[in-house]
């Protein structure tokens, strides 16, 4: 609460207007074998989203939060009025053999993250939530977790939707090889980026980027959102006072990404669901936090001495 106060510059903080932005993409990585499904669930569940029958959807609307699609890099496009199109390339390549994107790709993409937080930001919201949906983005988000880290990819790589043991020790070999051939610089966040990661990740990172630079607070979902975090603090620190984090998802990875941002998550469920569920989930804790903060009696007020440590 006093994060959200900060970020208002206000002793009453408001979030009566939020928005999720699910930012979606393909994954080149996906032909390593990687994952359980093939790409085309990506726009299958994008469909989903666009048409309000997704999980996430279904919980924002408890949550009172508009949600917005946003086409950064799918292979299949999907023709719905309430995808937004800012598709870079349609998918990235498969970085065990080549970058995952070039330079000037990752650097569209954050643009265009930031773009559209600026524009969520323009029409009133007083707070963005941060979703994604992109098969294999579990593999790209453990890739980018452990250069950025400096973690090895075992310690960062789990199950991802459900591999069994077998699929993620191959998960690891996969990440363990693409970083060794694509050598990231670690000290360039968007090298890196480039390199390992995916148009979902990069258009997170850019949205907080534009949310920090109007002012608006932004929830942090799991391990996908937890890496877009880590480049979008590494390209500018100051974004790191305007998240606030939802979740420990179930991935290995993110509680070490959130103790490297130093945020603290509220809710501790072991989810795996992705498109911004866990910032659905937080919102009406802070829906009730606000209305303690601003409506319950205080000890003050309850004539009550404070309690002291003893």
């Amino acid at each position: 609460m006093c994060r959200l106060a900060a970020v208002q510059r206000t002793e009453t903080p408001a979030i009566d207007r939020r928005a999720l932005a699910v930012f979606c993409a393909d994954n080149g990585i996906v032909a390593a074998g990687v994952t359980q499904t093939d790409s085309s669930v990506t726009a299958t569940v994008a469909r989903s989203i666009c048409a309000g029958t997704s999980p996430v959807c279904a919980m924002a609307r408890v949550a009172r939060c508009d949600v917005f699609p946003v086409d950064m890099g799918m292979r299949t496009a999907v023709a719905h009025a309430a995808m937004t199109d800012r598709h870079v390339a349609r998918g990235t390549r498969n970085f065990l053999h080549e970058d995952a994107m070039t330079r000037a790709q990752a650097e569209r993409a954050v643009r265009a993250g930031a773009e559209f937080a600026q524009g969520l930001a323009g029409r009133g919201y007083a707070v963005i939530a941060t979703g994604e949906m992109g098969i294999g983005n579990t593999t790209t988000a453990s890739a980018l977790a452990s250069v950025l880290l400096a973690r090895p990819p075992a310690e960062v790589t789990g199950a991802g939707a459900g591999l069994d043991a077998a699929g993620v020790a191959r998960k690891i070999r996969v990440i363990e090889q693409g970083i060794a051939a694509r050598r990231p610089n670690a000290q360039d966040a968007l090298d890196v980026l480039a390199r390992l990661g995916g148009f979902d990740i990069a258009g997170m990172a850019g949205c907080m980027l534009g949310a920090a630079a109007r002012r608006r607070a932004v929830i942090v979902d799991g391990i996908i959102s937890q890496a877009a975090a880590l480049v979008a603090v590494r390209l500018c620190p100051a974004v790191r006072g305007y998240l606030l984090a939802s979740h420990v998802g179930g991935e290995p990875a993110s509680r070490l990404a959130l103790d490297a941002l130093g945020l603290r998550a509220p809710v501790r469920a072991g989810m795996r669901l992705g498109e911004g569920s866990g910032c659905m989930t937080l919102l009406p804790l802070l829906d009730m936090a606000l209305a303690v903060y601003g409506g319950a009696a205080t000890f003050a007020d309850l004539r009550l001495p404070a309690y002291r440590p003893l």
